[in-house]
């Protein structure tokens, strides 16, 4: 590790930065330093004005890889180098609001039933039951499962940060039968049997797309979009946009807002208050 990286790596864990933005920036600094064959410190203005042009230019990176480079890049310089780096104020790459992919309840529950691996199978049945995000999913820990408040304990969940989201009683039977088959400990979904990690990620990310194409669901499915669809499905039922926030453990309502979009069972609900509103008319 070189002197710069260890300062660098100091200075973000002085900072509060978790485990994976510190990954993050470290990579994006790589890439940096492997693009001109030499550390950061000694690449001028116009340099790295030349690299971020590479960037949206050559690579065809998502407005968020470019936004991730931009903070690694601005931390290196303004932070551990002590160093003004005015071509950071040219570059404005503002996200783009998309809408998530949603599954219909009917997929969901399809897709679920096709994965084989009892293990897998649960950790994806909690994360979609729970609106996990797929690192909180397949780090939960047996006594996170608090079946006497029907909670379930998310630890270190994005920015660090703790939280506890409803457990649905169907979910609390399937961890029971669950747990007398597999008695995992102390990981609810270890990596494999008589293992002490927690399951990798890529097993529930490469377990879903292998169903993906049995079930026919022509959508662009990933493991976050089984969150997506939860938080759809709450709003669709009537739950209030703020408890929804909670669960999901958004910092700013802005981002629970995108689930506001007209989905089908939003669109009926709608009508059918319209219509009444509009009748005396």
């Amino acid at each position: 590790m070189t002197e710069l990286r260890r300062r660098m790596i100091e200075d973000m864990q002085l900072q509060g930065l978790t485990s994976g933005t510190q990954q993050a920036y470290v990579r994006a600094v790589r890439v940096l330093a492997e693009h001109y064959h030499r550390s950061p410190d000694q690449l001028t203005d116009e340099q790295l004005r030349e690299f971020f042009l590479y960037l949206m230019r050559g690579k065809g990176l998502a407005k968020a890889t470019l936004i991730n480079y931009r903070a690694a890049i601005k931390f290196l310089f303004t932070t551990t180098l002590r160093r003004p780096l005015p071509v950071l104020q040219l570059i404005r790459s503002e996200r783009q609001r998309k809408l998530p992919v949603i599954l219909s309840r009917e997929e969901v529950q399809r897709l679920l039933s096709l994965v084989r691996d009892p293990c897998i199978r649960m950790c994806l049945t909690m994360i979609y039951s729970c609106g996990l995000r797929l690192r909180e999913g397949t780090r939960l820990q047996v006594c996170d499962i608090h079946s006497s408040r029907m909670l379930v304990h998310v630890r270190n969940g994005k920015g660090g940060k703790d939280r506890y989201v409803p457990l649905p009683q169907r979910s609390l039977e399937l961890l029971r039968a669950y747990w007398v088959q597999e008695r995992p400990r102390p990981w609810l979904f270890p990596n494999h049997r008589e293992d002490d990690r927690p399951m990798w990620r890529e097993r529930p990310y490469h377990a879903l797309k292998a169903v993906l194409r049995k079930s026919k669901i022509e959508k662009a499915v990933s493991v976050h979009t089984l969150r997506h669809s939860y938080a759809t499905h709450l709003l669709e039922a009537g739950v209030n946009l703020r408890v929804i926030q909670e669960i999901l453990g958004h910092q700013s309502p802005k981002t629970t807002a995108v689930y506001t979009h007209l989905t089908p069972a939003v669109l009926h609900g709608l009508r059918t208050t319209l219509d009444g509103l509009m009748a005396p008319l």
